[in-house]
Order: structure tokens, then sequence, then C-alpha cells
């Protein structure tokens, strides 16, 4: 048996307490508890603890020093109960009390795995150009549900991962503006499936850039040729000038649409 002859309170650290035990042979340090163990196992002067109590007061203020380092832990940006349970064994915390920690993150609601879940997806979606198979690993990764997978990835619509493909699509094909069409596609291909894209997704994209590149390059025409018509028409103004414009234009096979947006560009000059 030993017996609590002193309790101080640390100088670098307030919230925890030196213990001094009597084991017959006098007063000596033996160990340091958190206040929350020391409130919990009534910890007090005079107080006479044999093997087991000191088994449970240490095994308690394990749970508490390793709860303190997963809240620290949690406290920078969002994690996952895998992540957490990771970070822990890495300092070499028992399983036991990992598990015990777990328990008291999930009772104060410290972890969520489908809030978590959902904020990343929605996170990689607004700030990356990651795919949503990208995504879908490292979530993997993290130790997160299948099911909470599934759940947190409809934020991630397909729409707008076609846009973001599309985006990243035609940046590639910028850069290879000197290789052969479909070398640049191939690249393009590559680099949008280690990004993470699924190819139902890169198919779509790719044609929408194409339509794009048409649409592009069929307006490059019209204006061309609408300066050679505008000049020719320049005398003439109001309804009589638009009428002629229109009538050269189409006669060149411009659709109405287009001739109309470049009329107006020719406005707002």
């Amino acid at each position: 048996m030993a017996i609590i002859t002193k309790i101080t309170v640390q100088k670098k650290n307030t919230e925890r307490y030196n213990i001094f035990l009597d084991h017959g042979k006098g007063e000596e340090y033996a160990f340091s508890v958190d206040e929350d163990v020391l409130i919990k196992c009534n910890l007090k002067k005079g107080l006479e603890l044999d093997d087991f109590a000191l088994m449970e007061i240490h095994y308690h203020d394990d749970i508490r020093k390793a709860y303190n380092l997963a809240i620290h832990f949690l406290s920078r940006k969002m994690r996952t109960e895998q992540e957490v349970r990771k970070y822990l064994a890495e300092k070499e915390v028992e399983a036991p009390v990992i598990q015990e920690v777990i328990h008291k993150l999930d009772e104060y609601q410290f972890l969520n795995d489908e809030e978590y879940a959902l904020a990343f997806v929605r996170t990689q979606m607004n700030t990356t150009d990651k795919g949503i198979e990208a995504i879908h690993r490292e979530l993997k990764e993290k130790g997160v549900a299948p099911a909470l997978m599934e759940q947190a990835l409809k934020e991630y619509p397909f729409e707008r991962q076609v846009e973001k493909a599309t985006e990243l699509w035609a940046k590639v094909l910028k850069k290879g503006s000197r290789e052969s069409e479909r070398m640049a596609k191939q690249k393009a291909e590559q680099h949008l499936i280690r990004k993470g894209y699924p190819f139902e997704v890169i198919t779509v994209a790719a044609e929408a850039h194409d339509e794009l590149k048409d649409v592009d390059e069929e307006m490059k025409a019209l204006r061309f040729q609408g300066e050679k018509a505008h000049r020719k028409y320049v005398q003439y103004d109001g309804y009589e000038y638009e009428q002629k414009m229109k009538q050269a234009l189409y006669r060149k096979g411009f659709s109405l649409d287009m001739i109309a947006q470049f009329l107006e560009e020719m406005k707002n000059r």
C-alpha cells in the first residue's frame, strides 16, 4: 500500500498535478496526473492506494493524455476516425486507450465521418481540379465507409465534373498547340485520367470542347466577313444598315443568331 502525502500543481502545466507517495520509506515523487483524473479518482492527501488503484489511475491518465493529443490533432482541421486512430498509434498509444479516446470523441461529437466526407468533397470540388475518382480514392484512404463515400460524392454532380474536365482539356490542348491534334488529344485524355476523371466524363468534355472550338472558329470567320461587309455598307445607318449586313452575311452561310451577336458587338464598339 502507498499513501498520498502531497499533491502539487505543476508550474509549466497548471492542468497537471504531481503526486507524492509514501511506500513506508518516506515521501517521494511518484507520478503526475491530469486534473480530470485527479477529480475522477478522487485523489487527495492521506488516500491509500494499492497496486490495482495505481494501475487504474495510470490507465485513466493515459486516456486523458491521448485524448488531449487527439484534440490538438483535430484542432488543425477535420479528421476521420481512422486518421485519429493512426495518429495515436504513431504516438505509441496502446489500442485499448485509443478505443476509449475514440468513444470519448464520439460522445462529444468531435468525430463525424459523414460530415467530414461531405465537407471534403465540396472543398476538393471547389478548390482543386481533381476528378471524382481521385476524390473517392482519397476518402477510401482516410477510412470513410463506402456508404458515406457514396452519399458524399453526390455533392459533385456530373455537370460540374464535365465543366471542370472541359476546362482542363482546353488547357492541355492549348499547351500542345504545336503538336498534331491526335497527339494533343491523347495527352489531354491521359492528363484527365491521372486527375481522376472517369471515361464518360472525359468523352463528354472532349465533345463539348470540340463544339466550343467550332463555334469560336465560326465566330472568327464571321467577324472577318463582317468587317468587310461593314466597310461596304458603312455609309448606311439604322435599319437599312442592319438589313444589308444581315443579308450579306446570311448569304455567306452564317446563322442569324451569330449575325445578331456580331451586330451587337459592332454597336458596342
